[in-house]
Formats: C-alpha cells, structure tokens, sequence
C-alpha cells in the first residue's frame, strides 16, 4: 500500500522544533509536523482560577485556534462569529489535560501557565503537533521561573507527545496528514508519557469499525512514533 506522501505506514512526517521564536513569551516555540505548523506560546500569570485560590497551588491551561488561511481556503475567524467551536473547545481541553498530567501543580505555587497553540498551518494531525509543541514551550516557562528564583523546585515530573495513527486504504498508518486523515477509515490521536504509558486516547471509526488486532497495532505504531517525537523534545531542549 502506497501512502500520499511515500513513506513507510510506520513512519512520522519530517519533525523540527524552533525554540525562542517569539520575544515575549516565557516559552515560545514553532514546531512542525511535515506541512503542520504550529506557534506555541507560554505564557506566566501570578494568579489562579477563583476555584484554587488558597489552595496552595498552581494551574496549566490551553487554548488553541488557527489563522484563517491555516488551510486552502480562508475561515472566519471565530472572535468574528462570537463564540468558539465545539472542536476548538474540546482540543484545547484535551492540551490543558495533557500537559496537567505531567505537572506536580503544587510546587507550581498560585500562579498559571497558559499555553496559546496558534495552527499557522494545517495538513491534518494539529492537535498532536501542538500538545508535542506545548510540551517544550512549558519547560522553558518553567525554567525561567527557575531562573528567577520564583518557584524552588521544577514541578515538570514528566514528558508528554501526542502522535495520530489510523486506518487508511485497509492499511494501519502513523501520523496521518490531510490526504490521508480526510479519507481514513479509522482516526485516532494518543497522548503518552515517556514511559509509553496513556494519557488520552480518542478514536473514532469514520467508514468501517475496527478489530482488536488494528487497535493493538495502532497502539504500537503510536508508541514507536511518540518515542521518536520524545527524543526530538530532548533533543531540542538540550540545544
């Protein structure tokens, strides 16, 4: 089976990960996955949600959106309309998750991080791209903290990546772009650790359900992908 793009069903798009890339962000990052790019920008506030005052504690959030011509046909943006859409709201949802998962929120003392995630533009996987992106853009926020002597301890306990997989022309697939993601006859995204271990998984059979047998294999392909995408977020953090 021949993929759009030509690579092997197990293997990821060209992954780069640009640190610093905007002045005034504590973390700011431009990552991409194949034609997939997306600014993620880090940002510190010396407050909390009114849900955690006195708590004693910190919070991570999100919120993501894309540019109007992220894709080949211009979108209004949503600010315009008055209201965020469903997908909008649930992808952000799902970031702020992720990174929460790898945050011991209370050595963060009362202050947030709130990670924006801007798809300049889109070729399928942008949630993935930007909860791997957002990873990197935190660290450095938290490492300036450091810096500066704000909080005492790092409050990252772990790493997190997000990779799609998929069943496209009967064939289990890695990190799908649009030609493939628009068509797949399975969609599925995975948020995991460094230990391999789950986070979030979200599937959905789009033309035929399934087996157990291409859910193990996607599990797999999504665990070898992540590894990889793992040691692109070392790699670039030890730069």
């Amino acid at each position: 089976m021949s993929r759009p793009s030509g690579r092997a069903p197990d293997e990821l798009r060209p992954i780069s990960i640009t640190r610093n890339y905007t002045k005034y962000a504590e973390g700011s990052i431009l990552i991409s996955f194949g034609d997939t790019k997306v600014l993620c920008s880090a940002s510190i506030e010396d407050k909390v949600p009114g849900f955690l005052r006195g708590e004693e504690q910190g919070w991570v959030t999100a919120e993501y959106g894309m540019l109007p011509r992220a894709t080949g046909t211009r979108t209004i943006r949503e600010a315009v309309r008055g209201k965020q859409s469903g997908r909008t709201l649930e992808i952000q949802r799902l970031i702020g998750r992720s990174l929460r998962a790898i945050m011991d929120l209370h050595k963060l003392g009362e202050r947030t991080i709130t990670v924006d995630c801007d798809v300049l533009q889109a070729d399928g996987g942008t949630r993935t791209a930007a909860i791997t992106g957002a990873y990197v853009a935190i660290v450095d926020a938290v490492s300036y903290l450091l810096e500066i002597q704000r909080i005492k301890e790092d409050p990252i306990i772990g790493q997190v990546a997000s990779v799609s997989t998929g069943v496209y022309n009967n064939q289990v697939v890695l990190d799908l772009d649009y030609a493939e993601d628009s068509t797949a006859q399975t969609d599925m995204n995975f948020v995991m650790n460094e230990s391999g271990d789950f986070i979030e998984v979200q599937g959905t059979a789009e033309g035929a359900a399934f087996s157990l047998r291409q859910l193990v294999e996607m599990s797999e392909y999504a665990e070898q992908g992540i590894r990889q995408l793992i040691e692109h977020q070392r790699q670039s953090l030890a730069v």
